[in-house]
């Protein structure tokens, strides 16, 4: 297998584990606040990753990397989590999968900016086209209610694109279950004392659905999809690979209708199809 096919393969893996993030998010946040939830999916995966680098005896980071893991951990282990999980408490899962259909655009313009890559024309068409149908859907199903939601959806976004993009950067050096491991361990000072801080006042409470989505969301979301997904990214290139995030929402719709029994409208569907069809536009001239 060549390294682009390698680098694909590896994308996909990470996008299908991903893509059970927002739903068990979701289930989460019933009875879980976001603060803790955000903290602890992060502190579960450091004291893991740490686990990981200390028995595989691994090579800490120089100095001057350490810039680069702390926007890895601001924008992936933090950012997009923490933002994610505020926005579902106002908005269905199925919306919010929508708005990952701008994580390719941002990947990729990170990639420029953080990765030296250089897309041709046609590929930054097609991924702006892909860009412009979410935020037009956005708006015109969006209404006051839905306004702060959508607004942190956007914002979980851009985070989640630097933190993808430097990871990648990060792991043609390092590599990539190394590259999430020591983020989530540069994080782990600052989010374990917040998530023993912000622990539920009566833990017997918490139902065994949300402990479940917690589970889910520390070991795979926050851990082993990012060991796929930077390997994918560092292998076939950031801005290439980055456009199978857009597959993501057919993935997450099917769970979120499956899991959470939410109705997915036709018209979330369309959008759907017409942000991939853009993804496979923009492959053929990245």
């Amino acid at each position: 297998m060549d390294e682009k096919t390698a680098g694909w393969l590896n994308g996909f893996l990470g996008v299908a584990i991903f893509s059970g993030s927002l739903p068990a998010t979701r289930i989460a946040v019933h009875d879980l606040a976001p603060l803790f939830l955000t903290t602890a999916r992060a502190a579960i995966a450091g004291l893991i990753g740490i686990v990981l680098l200390l028995l595989l005896r691994q090579k800490w980071p120089q100095r001057s990397q350490l810039g680069s893991l702390a926007i890895v951990s601001l924008g992936c282990v933090v950012g997009f989590p923490l933002l994610t999980a505020l926005a579902l408490q106002s908005i269905t899962s199925s919306r919010a999968t929508i708005f990952i259909g701008l994580l390719p655009l941002s990947t990729a313009i990170f990639g420029v900016v953080r990765g030296g890559e250089r897309p041709r024309f046609g590929f930054w068409l097609f991924s702006l086209t892909g860009a412009a149908i979410v935020a037009l859907f956005a708006l015109s199903q969006g209404s006051a209610g839905d306004a702060w939601g959508d607004g942190l959806m956007v914002a979980s976004i851009l985070v989640c694109g630097l933190g993808y993009a430097e990871g990648a950067r990060l792991s043609r050096t390092l590599g990539g279950w190394q590259v999430i491991c020591l983020a989530l361990a540069l994080s782990l000072p600052v989010m374990l004392p917040l998530a023993l801080w912000w622990q539920p006042a009566d833990p017997g409470a918490i139902g065994w659905p949300a402990l479940s989505a917690l589970a889910y969301v520390s070991l795979f979301s926050m851990l082993i999809g990012f060991v796929f997904w930077y390997r994918g990214l560092a292998q076939g290139g950031i801005a290439t690979v980055g456009q199978l995030q857009l597959l993501q929402p057919f993935l997450s719709l099917g769970l979120a209708a499956l899991l959470l029994h939410e109705q997915v409208a036709p018209l979330v569907w369309a959008v759907a199809a017409g942000v991939v069809a853009c993804v496979a536009g923009a492959k053929r001239f990245a």
